[in-house]
């Protein structure tokens, strides 16, 4: 009975989290027409209720036509994304990667206070940093590019902490068997940490686009010419008379993201668990 009660509530939050999904994938199938009837009091020309339905009346496919062919703006943002993402997590592999297996496997002066500034760093929003990044980035003529944007996240601290309580789960037996047969600590690292480590690496990089993907602040404060905005500033500039367009950016928008979630569910669960992170 007790199984049946839980199993009973996890199925009624996970309708809860899908709902608003399955909402929005309705409204991008909504015409211009039936959407300003559905919702007028909320783009403010009219005072009837909301009319939700999972369903349009008239289902369309105008509203992506109108965003895949007749926005080519949205290309331009979309290339945006990729590109700051992936140069992103890119360099974070290359810095981040390293700097967690020290902290897993090496031992040195400061080593504590170090890794405890990593995470005084990893829980500072963005709000504090926003000014020095702004200050340093003006200083390197960095201020509206993608190096604006990129440099920053690369020094991130949390894939760092994320990776390093998973490489500390390493057996150190397996370590020094490497070591007796010869290995130096190059050859450790790549042939036996990384493969071993690829859950934590994996939900390094998952959380990490998750993260980087749907920026909004660092794009907006760094970023001033429009053609180098990322896909995340798009939905905000479409106006009300483009609601459809926007519901059908929005579902285009997490393809990626939710493919990406799903493919590497499996390690994200692991790494997360591994470091000790519930949330």
């Amino acid at each position: 009975m007790k199984k049946v009660c839980v199993k009973v509530i996890l199925i009624c939050f996970s309708i809860l989290v899908w709902l608003p999904l399955l909402m929005m994938a309705g409204n991008s199938l909504m015409s211009e027409s039936e959407m300003l009837d559905r919702f007028a009091v909320i783009f403010g020309s009219g005072t009837g209720p909301v009319k939700q339905a999972f369903l349009p009346s008239y289902p369309t496919l105008r509203p992506y036509v109108e965003l895949l062919i007749d926005s080519p703006g949205f290309y331009v943002m979309f290339w945006n994304s990729c590109f700051q993402t992936g140069a992103v997590l890119a360099g974070q592999m290359l810095i981040a990667l390293p700097a967690a297996w020290g902290f897993a496997n090496f031992s040195f002066r400061g080593k504590r206070a170090l890794f405890f500034l990593y995470i005084v760093l990893m829980v500072l929003p963005f709000q504090v940093t926003m000014v020095p990044n702004y200050l340093v980035l003006k200083n390197m003529n960095l201020l509206n590019s993608h190096f604006a944007v990129i440099l920053p996240g690369i020094f991130s601290t949390f894939p760092v902490f994320i990776m390093t309580k998973f490489f500390e789960g390493i057996p150190t037996p397996l370590l020094e068997a490497a070591k007796l047969d010869g290995a130096g600590e190059i050859t450790i690292f790549f042939k036996v940490g990384i493969p071993l480590g690829i859950p934590g690496i994996v939900s390094a990089l998952v959380l990490g686009f998750l993260e980087y993907w749907n920026a909004i602040e660092q794009p907006m404060a760094f970023l001033k010419d429009r053609r180098l905005w990322p896909l995340s500033l798009y939905l905000p500039e479409i106006t009300a008379d483009k609601a459809g367009v926007a519901w059908a950016a929005s579902i285009v928008m997490m393809i990626l993201p939710v493919t990406l979630f799903i493919l590497g569910q499996g390690n994200l669960e692991q790494g997360i668990a591994a470091s000790g992170i519930k949330e």
